[in-house]
């Protein structure tokens, strides 16, 4: 089926103290995907691996127009105001597990998440499964494997939706502008998936994606349909009928650029059902007279099965941070290379992957970094954000904000994310007169001056070569957030002698590095077990705070029960009769400001 709406809206944008009013128009789509049946298990797949070839991803720099500075006007003058020129003096710690990913495609543009017992990992040809120890549980298999008659044209993503204990690969088709869906049919990512393709009107560019309560949404670098939320719920439950809604994001937000935004990505429970998506992009004063200061666009992306020509599109917000400046060369050549003339691609212009969001008690946050050139001359640090979403008002603000960009090296195609008590870890790539391409870290505690990566920075892996010849290099890298809402899970890209290019999979976490007592958080654990019609919910040690916020919900996300509850000698106790409830999984979601856990449980 394929039904066509045509939709107006009006959207409230916030500053400081500034309200006004915008009509929007737009058109939206509802479209069947085409199930292409269930695949068999993985672990009975055989290679080969991908081939290493030069990606095809439809000529991305003709999709990608270069933003110039053209405006003599902008901000910042000189050096970026906010910047972080020294290391944090914390003392950091080398990796849990530190090993070797896929090697793929020119360039790799590696993706990966993390389960409770595995990591699944996807670079521009090829997927793999390991283990959380690093060790191959899966051939390195071709991305073509698991849709029939596919090829490895990639842009792959992968992520593990905690909510319904799933994982989700993705790719994009060249041929007939397709975005290809395969979603496990079981918790074992070694198991069998379903898998969807889904065509659209222009071909979907660098395809980015988030985790919702209503969906998964996708956005990307095209001139049409570049928002579409997919029926998470039928894909999950392998049905044939799945199916697409897609909206053109308005035209205010030209970047003059890269036309694709940042959608939210739930960590730790997922926001009540009908909750709208958030979605997220800046704009440098730079790339144009009209934009007179540099901004941070929030879009709400309001979705209505029931309804698709309900769904719109509007500007939400708009935040003013301080002032940065994102516009490297013209030519793509924007980072320095150690022993080499050749410079490669800081990939500007955009937040990068992920737009990490998580809901705490009386707010919400949403962690976003990018890369910005901090002394206008092509010198990469990554300037960091975490806004915060009031719970009762739903704005957002800036609650902190940095540039780190800590040595004469730099920092760019960052990742960034929050654990689940409110410390925040960021990974990244590295590159300068003194580094050949390797891969880092660093991070904070919730407690830290703000705006501050306060934590050592630990190479997880040097570089001993450079890329010549080439300015392409990776467009994106991706942390994920283990399930234990403690440990960091990152892959990105490096060159070793040669110029050959090789991916990295590595897990760190700031909890270990604090000793004081009160700040020892791994040790708490949330249990909860059904006892004939009563839900027994507990959690002991409890020692910064007098309540919690405790909540029980679907696995679609929708609120069963929720209450505020009082911590008595350190303990949370709870007894709810569930003799009503129908069987089936649920979520249950401890947590105040600044601290959660959720687990999953099936009530008989």
């Amino acid at each position: 089926m394929k039904n066509k709406y045509l939709i107006f809206g009006f959207g409230i944008f916030l500053s400081s103290a500034i309200y006004a009013q915008q009509e929007i128009k737009a058109e939206v789509t509802h479209v069947q995907g085409v199930f292409l049946g269930i695949t068999k298990p993985i672990s009975e797949f055989t290679g080969p691996e991908g081939e290493a070839k030069e990606h095809k991803e439809g000529n991305v720099k003709e999709s990608r127009k270069r933003p110039e500075a053209i405006n003599p006007n902008a901000l910042p003058f000189g050096e970026d105001p906010i910047l972080q020129e020294t290391f944090g003096t914390k003392a950091s710690k080398a990796p849990y597990v530190n090993f070797n990913g896929l090697n793929g495609g020119l360039p790799p543009d590696p993706s990966g998440a993390v389960g409770p017992n595995h990591y699944v990992q996807a670079v521009n040809t090829s997927y793999r499964v390991y283990s959380k120890t690093g060790s191959p549980m899966s051939a390195g298999l071709p991305l073509s494997s698991l849709w029939p008659s596919s090829s490895n044209d990639g842009d792959p993503i992968v992520m593990y939706d905690r909510h319904a204990d799933r994982w989700v690969i993705t790719q994009f088709q060249i041929s007939g502008n397709q975005i290809l869906f395969a979603v496990s049919t079981t918790p074992d990512p070694l198991g069998t998936y379903a898998t969807y393709s889904y065509s659209l009107t222009s071909f979907p560019d660098y395809p980015k994606y988030s985790i919702w309560s209503d969906g998964y949404y996708m956005t990307a670098n095209s001139g049409n349909q570049n928002a579409i939320v997919f029926d998470r719920t039928a894909m999950l439950a392998g049905a044939t009928s799945a199916s697409y809604i897609a909206l053109n994001t308005p035209g205010f937000t030209t970047q003059y650029g890269f036309k694709s935004v940042l959608p939210a990505d739930a960590d730790g429970d997922l926001p009540p059902y009908g909750t709208p998506n958030y979605m997220f992009y800046f704009q440098d004063d730079a790339w144009s007279p009209s934009v007179t200061s540099d901004v941070i666009k929030i879009l709400k992306f309001q979705v209505d099965w029931t309804n698709p020509g309900a769904s719109s599109i509007t500007l939400h917000q708009t935040l003013y941070p301080s002032a940065f400046n994102a516009v490297f060369t013209n030519s793509w050549n924007d980072i320095e290379q150690k022993g080499s003339t050749q410079k490669i691609d800081a990939i500007a212009s955009i937040f990068n992957y992920r737009a990490q969001y998580i809901r705490w008690g009386s707010y919400n946050t949403v962690m976003l970094c990018n890369v910005v050139d901090v002394n206008n001359n092509n010198k990469g640090g990554i300037r960091w954000y975490e806004l915060r979403q009031d719970d009762a008002t739903n704005q957002f603000s800036i609650y902190q904000e940095g540039t780190f960009a800590p040595d004469a090296d730099s920092r760019f195609l960052g990742s960034i994310a929050m654990d689940l008590n409110g410390n925040i870890g960021m990974a990244y790539s590295i590159s300068g007169p003194d580094s050949y391409p390797s891969l880092g870290y660093t991070g904070r505690h919730f407690f830290d001056p703000l705006g501050q990566m306060t934590v050592q920075e630990f190479r997880a892996v040097e570089g001993t070569g450079f890329q010549s010849n080439y300015n392409r290099y990776g467009d994106y890298s991706q942390l994920t957030l283990d399930p234990n809402g403690d440990v960091f899970w990152y892959t990105g890209e490096y060159i070793l002698n040669g110029g050959s290019r090789r991916t990295r999979i590595f897990s760190f976490d700031m909890i270990s590095q604090v000793s004081t007592p009160q700040y020892s958080l791994d040790n708490i654990d949330l249990v909860a077990f059904q006892n004939g019609e009563i839900l027994n919910i507990k959690m002991e040690g409890i020692q910064f705070t007098n309540e919690m916020h405790v909540t029980l919900m679907e696995m679609s996300g929708k609120t069963v029960r929720a209450i505020d509850a009082k911590i008595n000698d350190e303990k949370l106790s709870l007894a709810w009769d569930i003799s009503s409830l129908a069987k089936g999984t649920y979520i249950i979601s401890v947590g105040g400001n600044s601290f959660q856990r959720t687990q999953k449980i099936v009530i008989q």
